[in-house]
């Protein structure tokens, strides 16, 4: 079978929006379930994830293809080639096959694609940015230790299962667009504590990276019983208390006792930003915010991942009109296309 080479699900997907198309695309099997419909039909469905998104296929156990999809193995890192179409439940595939990746193909596969792995790259390196400027020497060491205790898993991690940035390395993209956001409200309003603000945007996410962390080779969202059963917003806390405690040494505590806020009180101060940021009880947050810097975090955290959420919907959603696309969860209605900058040029 021949067809379009397809860069990624994404495109793919966008390609299949305008009507049946014949190629192949570069993912990993991250699931694959044996179902049944209503009416006792069996049915394979398979989940395939590139770095940026991830699409459902349903195969059905009278398909010629089904055979092959069933020896599938999951994890497996492969070329998918069928003919491609979608409708208002998602993508619909026929004539399967698939080969498996060479080494190559899976290396430059993992790592994203040229520009997302800039992206993220860049994003880090923000991160770092915002890190060498704080002034506070106790929030300083705090937050370099844990980029260097977990960069590996803090940079592969997603920042949600579905509603932003959910996707292998979403975490630095988010935690990034949050401390911009925080920096910028910090430079117009001069009386906040931005060290205190650019850390809890740092670390309000960070338990995520055993809540929705992605394997050292692979762009599933995992699951781990941390998560599960104490949630992101407690694991960020204990996260700052263990780091907290290794940097708090005898003779760090006698170098920072005449500093001032006091040292207690900083990582209080801290702890508060974190339990808080989801802003209020019904969504998760143990806390309101209850000083002017949880209330920046809190929104900083709600502008970025709201933003995405229109971003990924532009590109990836039902286009109703070539302005308005379908509503995606977490808008609060369909997303109609923004005003073009003016670009200082007259009319016609």
């Amino acid at each position: 079978m021949q067809g379009v080479h397809y860069d990624s699900v994404i495109q793919l997907k966008n390609a299949a929006a305008e009507g049946e198309t014949q190629g192949d695309v570069f993912v990993q099997l991250t699931q694959k379930l044996t179902r049944t419909t209503k009416t006792g039909k069996p049915y394979l469905e398979l989940t395939f994830a590139d770095a940026a998104d991830s699409m459902v296929i349903k195969v059905w156990d009278n398909a010629p293809w089904n055979p092959a999809c069933r020896a599938m193995q999951e994890g497996a890192f492969v070329a998918v080639t069928a003919n491609w179409t979608s409708n208002q439940y998602g993508m619909d595939a026929a004539d399967v096959d698939y080969r498996p990746l060479t080494p190559t193909e899976e290396e430059v596969l993992l790592s994203g694609g040229t520009a997302l792995r800039a992206a993220q790259e860049q994003a880090w390196q923000e991160i770092l940015n915002f890190i060498a400027s704080m002034k506070d020497p106790r929030i300083v060491a705090l937050c370099k230790a844990l980029t260097e205790a977990h960069e590996a898993r803090f940079r592969r991690a997603a920042a949600a299962r579905g509603m932003h940035h959910a996707r292998r390395g979403g975490l630095v993209e988010h935690t990034a667009g949050v401390m911009r956001v925080a920096d910028s409200i910090c430079q117009a309003y001069p009386h906040i504590n931005r060290d205190l603000v650019l850390a809890g945007a740092l670390f309000h996410d960070c338990g995520k990276m055993w809540e929705t962390g992605c394997a050292e080779q692979g762009f599933a969202v995992e699951y781990s019983d941390m998560g599960e059963l104490l949630g992101h917003i407690s694991v960020s806390i204990e996260v700052v208390n263990k780091l907290w405690q290794g940097i708090c040494t005898v003779e760090q505590r006698a170098e920072w006792k005449t500093l001032t806020p006091a040292t207690e009180q900083v990582r209080l101060h801290l702890l508060h930003l974190i339990a808080s940021h989801h802003g209020v009880l019904e969504y998760g947050s143990p806390v309101v915010p209850k000083t002017p810097e949880a209330m920046v975090l809190h929104h900083a955290d709600n502008i970025d991942a709201k933003l995405e959420m229109f971003r990924a919907t532009y590109e990836t959603s039902e286009a109703l009109t070539p302005s308005i696309s379908r509503r995606k969860f977490g808008l609060e209605g369909n997303a109609v296309r923004p005003l073009a900058v003016f670009n200082g040029e007259g009319a016609e």
